[in-house]
């Protein structure tokens, strides 16, 4: 039998894997080709969307093809799974003739740091997806190695970076996409207090407007203690917010009142009298009231 295991993060999937998985179906020649998430990649420190849902992601991609099988033995773990682990696993429900371990090509700088790596290349040989043929050509001097030609620049990262919907299938398109446009909401919204709570800002309070007739999904109001401290809060969030790809829209600062916009969100940055004089978290309510 000639199977092959395709594994990763598939956080999310996408168009570089949907090919991947169909040219490796079309080319290898493959009784069975094994598609499984894994729980979390043992080089990285957490995830983004939960094994489940990425393997939801897959199934909804995949399962449908024919000799395609999509596994949840690493997801069960739930634990970082060594690669060596799943092929051993799968040694023992098939038998197998040909195991081939099909691999992006991001994946061959860190490839003698897996774990039991010289047992691994016993077991298996290696499919990279690339169009690197001079690494290839490197790598096939030291082990078995094929190469599987996918002329697609697109990755799980720099799709979460710019939430490019032409990089996912139409299939799971959309619900990847809301999924990841909360998780980079939450991650900005996180940020925004942290930076405002550790820099002496004080009762600062999130409001959900995303269900109102409002020009920001979220307002955030904070409390500074003297003019000063407001302006240097709106250089430390500028600071805070540009490694995530966030940028301001627009600044109207002043000593008791700054206000910041990010686009679907804005920030009150407000001296405690001004607070208490303008009172936007009443206005806002009466806004939610009127609404609903």
């Amino acid at each position: 039998m000639k199977i092959a295991l395709f594994g990763g993060s598939f956080d999310p999937p996408h168009l570089g894997h949907d090919k991947i998985v169909k040219k490796s179906l079309k080319v290898l020649n493959l009784d069975k080709l094994i598609v499984m998430p894994t729980f979390i990649n043992p080089f990285k420190n957490g995830f983004f969307a939960p094994p489940n849902l990425r393997l939801n992601w897959c199934k909804k991609l995949w399962q449908n093809l024919d000799n395609v099988l999509i596994s949840d033995y690493e997801i069960l773990q739930n634990h970082p799974v060594p690669t060596i682990q799943s092929v051993k696993f799968l040694y023992s429900k098939f038998k197998i003739d040909k195991f081939y371990l099909i691999m992006g090509e991001d994946n061959l700088k860190d490839l003698n740091k897996w774990h039991k790596f010289d047992e691994l290349c016993s077991l298996v040989e290696f499919v990279v997806a690339s169009r690197n043929e001079d690494e290839i050509k490197n790598l096939k001097q030291i082990l078995p190695l094929k190469k599987l030609d996918i002329n697609v620049n697109i990755s799980s990262t720099e799709f979460r970076q710019n939430l490019n919907k032409d990089f996912i299938p139409n299939s799971i398109k959309s619900e990847v996409i809301n999924f990841y446009k909360d998780k980079k909401m939450e991650k900005k919204l996180e940020t925004i207090k942290k930076v405002l709570e550790d820099k002496k800002a004080e009762n600062v309070e999130i409001i959900d407007m995303r269900n109102e007739d409002y020009i920001a999904k979220y307002v955030v109001i904070a409390t500074t203690l003297t003019g000063k401290h407001g302006l240097s809060l709106t250089d430390d969030l500028d600071a805070a917010l540009k490694p995530l790809g966030e940028e301001f829209l627009g600044v109207e600062a002043s000593d008791e009142w700054s206000v910041i916009d990010l686009g679907d969100v804005i920030i009150h940055l407000m001296s405690e009298s001004h607070r208490a004089k303008y009172d936007i978290e009443e206005l806002l309510a009466k806004l939610k009231k009127k609404e609903n």
